[in-house]
């Protein structure tokens, strides 16, 4: 990949307590947002004219009109009233509609790629502001940092949490799991306000596993493995996600995980 690159960092959820449904459709929600070392690749460079290309093994169906990337090109281009074209590699690593926020990690890689290609003078703030436009959580994939969202999740207050460097394993059955359809299935019931994260929960569990039954089967598989801290299913699923003890306990976990299950090994940033 050629030009500028940033990574769009693989969000997780730690916890996510669905609190009420708000009369514009969306959701009131209280969740710890961390952000694993990895994730997709996005790369740019002055072009001719704007295109975008898609590599990677879930690369297809990504190049339509909505295309997050595209769109936020197109919204900073607006904000700021200046950028000229941009030649745009996404090289596609996350599963799609996975519960990583990967749509709004491409377009808050984007926001922080262009701007600096165009050499922008727009502070993070600002391109967390662009980003709430775009989708729930693009605000959080701005920075990428550890942080608790309420509201729709794009109200944000930094959190040190002292997990940096903690070995995740991220597994997906490989289906795509649309979250319009586990929000629809949510319970409706409020479970109470997130304190802790190590005590939260994700109140999104029982409906993900409602609609892909793989889901309960990689949480129990994830639970017990050896050297697990937690194991949890991250936003609306299906991707769930284990935090270790060591970095070898986590790659020993990773060499047992089933074939026909998309894995992979990280670090929290």
């Amino acid at each position: 990949m050629s030009g500028l690159t940033e990574t769009a960092f693989a969000k997780l959820n730690l916890a996510l307590h669905v609190r009420e449904r708000l009369p514009d459709g969306y959701h009131r929600i209280e969740s710890i947002f961390v952000f694993c070392e990895d994730g997709d690749e996005l790369s740019a460079e002055h072009g001719s004219a704007d295109s975008l290309k898609v590599s990677g093994e879930f690369a297809g169906g990504l190049l339509g009109a909505d295309n997050l990337v595209k769109k936020a090109a197109d919204v900073l281009r607006d904000a700021s009233g200046a950028g000229g074209p941009a030649a745009l590699h996404l090289h596609k690593v996350l599963p799609v509609a996975a519960g990583l926020g990967g749509g709004s990690a491409d377009a808050a890689a984007a926001l922080r790629l262009l701007s600096n290609l165009w050499n922008l003078p727009l502070p993070m703030e600002r391109l967390e502001e662009i980003g709430r436009g775009l989708g729930a959580d693009v605000a959080a994939c701005v920075r990428s940092e550890s942080v608790r969202g309420t509201g729709r999740g794009d109200v944000l207050e930094p959190l040190a949490l002292g997990l940096a460097g903690t070995p995740v394993l991220l597994v997906n059955p490989r289906v795509e799991l649309r979250t319009a359809d586990v929000f629809a299935r949510w319970d409706g019931v409020d479970r109470g306000e997130l304190e802790d994260w190590e005590d939260g929960r994700n109140d999104l569990e029982s409906a993900a596993t409602s609609l892909v039954p793989q889901v309960g089967g990689i949480l129990a598989w994830l639970t017990a493995q050896s050297g697990v801290r937690i194991a949890r299913m991250s936003g609306s699923g299906a991707t769930c996600f284990a935090l270790f003890e060591s970095e070898a306990a986590r790659d020993h976990a990773a060499m047992a995980v089933p074939r026909e299950w998309w894995h992979m090994v990280s670090r929290l940033r």
